[in-house]
């Protein structure tokens, strides 16, 4: 039988791991944000004897095995391998925690006579706080980076807090979590101890956390409170979701289809708006009162990810073309309005200029794309950065071809070759009522990579465009945790955000994270009357771009706050472990 400190163990590693799974979607329990890492951390620090790095990894990779099996279980819908290949390996980095704060880190074992003080918790818990969120960060970039569910992200719908984002990214709120817990645990090792001897110490570290914690709720209502009435460019976009069913990558609607269903739901949704504003106009002769409504033709219509399957063809010197089905349901979708941008995903191809017109050049680059195209045809592009591996691109696949198999096996569709990553991160400028704005494009998953959207911005208006499909994963809960993650970027950069998915979630997020119109009071999310997201349908979101957006600190210096703070943690750990 195991001992009572090794079942106590084994407990504390069920108790959070389940505790984290259950901060983001489609549990969303943010309050255990505060108190998840409890049993853990009194886990790793009651370890004593040899080996307490080895004892230190296992604890925190098993405790990261459970929440993150949990988390990303809806890599299932396509394919079995994926969850278990991402939850063996997400958990690594948990290890590494645990066996830094097992032996480096751990505020429990110090030298002989070295009593524990409000000082040294503190100080325990800073360099606890900056490893964690150092480790968030390096997961997001080492082979390419998953950044999704940090601790952070359990305050995607808690706005007054996820403010603060904006000074060192997600990863700060993370950091901020460990740091309350790591004091409170101390300060509750502490209070144990004293009940023993009967001397009442101070309990200042604590104080100032609460402290930190409450100037945390106050920069977070007065953030909220200074992006509104902003000098800004208003915005009306068409959001169109169709919906279409997926089996993992492939489109089980032959093409035809979806383009009718593209240009049929834009129709249907023009003609809504145009009967809508005609009795508008009508109310307002009768009430002699033209001039003071507002009409509801859009500036924009926004489609998603890959909305039509007809290519772009582009050649080096700017030339262009597009499959005939494109041209056609474009021409089509006019004829329902004119005065609007389109926004649209599209596969684009390297072109080269025949004798007898323009093709796609032999072994050219392929590209997942953002299309923006005026109501004069004019068109400019933006080509994806990140690429999903095993889903746009396979690495090393000719030094290991047995990873093609592997892809086909999961997958159940052919191999024809990886995307390329764009290389541009030049905002793209669109005109809306005769303002210039920048578009920060994102496609798929690229809105939840901060690094990636932070070198698009610039001064003046600017606004994140982010077309998607989750269609893959079904109705799991893939989209409402990619929903969760991206909503950050507009507080990170406080650049307001549309978002626009095949199936998934189409929103349109202001500057501080919120989907809630300020005019109406409603929620500008593509959902039925049960909150489903998914369902073909379609909405006319209204967004102001300010004109000068606040000062974002995150913007300015991007991950560097956070790989500062791990570097000086990790350093005075080591300098100052025996003191």
């Amino acid at each position: 039988m195991p001992s009572r400190a090794v079942t106590l163990r084994i407990l504390a590693i069920i108790a959070t791991g389940l505790m984290i799974a259950a901060l983001v979607p489609p549990y969303s329990f943010a309050t255990l944000a505060w108190v998840g890492l409890v049993p853990f951390l009194i886990a790793l620090w009651s370890l004593k004897g040899k080996h307490r790095a080895k004892k230190g990894f296992l604890i925190g990779y098993l405790t990261g095995a459970i929440a993150f099996g949990i988390q990303v279980s809806w890599l299932s819908t396509i394919s079995w391998l994926g969850p278990v290949v991402l939850a063996g390996y997400l958990p690594i980095y948990f290890g590494a925690f645990g066996a830094f704060a097992a032996t480096i880190g751990n505020p429990w074992h110090r030298k002989k006579g070295v009593s524990e003080t409000p000082l040294r918790s503190l100080f325990n818990a800073f360099t606890h706080a900056s490893i964690w969120a150092g480790l968030e960060l390096l997961r997001g970039w080492i082979f390419t980076g998953f950044s999704w569910n940090g601790l952070g992200i359990a305050f995607h719908d808690t706005l007054v807090i996820s403010q603060a984002a904006d000074i060192l990214g997600v990863a700060g709120l993370s950091l901020m979590l460990v740091f309350f817990q790591c004091v409170l645990v101390q300060v509750g090792h502490r209070l144990m101890k004293t009940g023993t001897d009967g001397i009442l110490r101070p309990r200042w570290d604590f104080a100032v956390t609460a402290l930190i914690v409450g100037m945390l709720l106050a920069y977070g209502i007065l953030r909220i409170a200074g992006e509104s009435g902003k000098d800004s460019i208003p915005l009306k976009a068409l959001l169109v979701q169709i919906n279409i069913p997926h089996d993992g990558a492939t489109v089980l609607w032959e093409m035809e289809k979806v383009h009718m269903a593209y240009e049929d739901e834009t129709l249907e949704a023009l003609k809504n708006l145009a009967d809508t504003d005609e009795k508008k106009l009508q109310a307002a002769i009768e009430k002699n009162q033209e001039g003071s409504i507002e009409l509801s033709n859009p500036d924009w219509v926004v489609w998603p990810e890959a909305a039509l399957f007809g290519r772009i063809v582009r050649t080096d010197d700017g030339e262009r073309g597009a499959w005939k089905e494109n041209i056609d349901s474009i021409a089509r979708v006019r004829e329902g309005g004119e005065d609007f941008d389109l926004i649209y995903g599209a596969v684009e191809m390297e072109g080269e200029v025949r004798e007898d017109g323009l093709y796609p050049k032999k072994d050219g680059r392929i590209y997942n794309s953002i299309v923006i195209e005026t109501p004069e045809g004019d068109q400019q592009t933006f080509q994806k950065h990140h690429l999903v591996i095993f889903g746009e691109t396979i690495p090393l696949i000719e030094t290991f071809p047995f990873l093609q198999k592997i892809y086909e096996q999961q997958s159940g569709q052919k191999y024809y070759g990886s995307f390329q990553s764009g290389s541009s991160h030049d905002p793209l400028p669109v005109d809306i009522n005769g303002e210039t704005v920048g578009i920060i494009p994102a496609v798929c998953f690229e809105d939840t990579v901060p690094r990636l959207t932070r070198k698009f911005v610039r001064d003046g208006p600017q606004i994140i465009v982010n077309l998607t499909n989750d269609g893959w994963f079904k109705e799991s809960p893939a989209a409402a945790q990619h929903f969760a993650n991206a909503r950050f970027r507009a507080i990170e950069l406080r650049r307001p955000m549309i978002r626009c998915a095949n199936t998934g979630v189409s929103a349109a997020i202001d500057t501080i994270g919120s989907t809630t119109s300020p005019e109406t009071g409603k929620q500008q999310i593509i959902q039925d009357e049960k909150g489903s997201t998914f369902l073909q349908d379609h909405l006319l979101v209204r967004l102001n771009i300010p004109k000068q957006p606040s000062f974002s600190l995150y913007a300015l210096i991007g991950d560097w706050g956070i790989i500062l703070l791990s570097a000086i943690g990790f350093a005075t750990a080591i300098v100052f472990r025996k003191h």
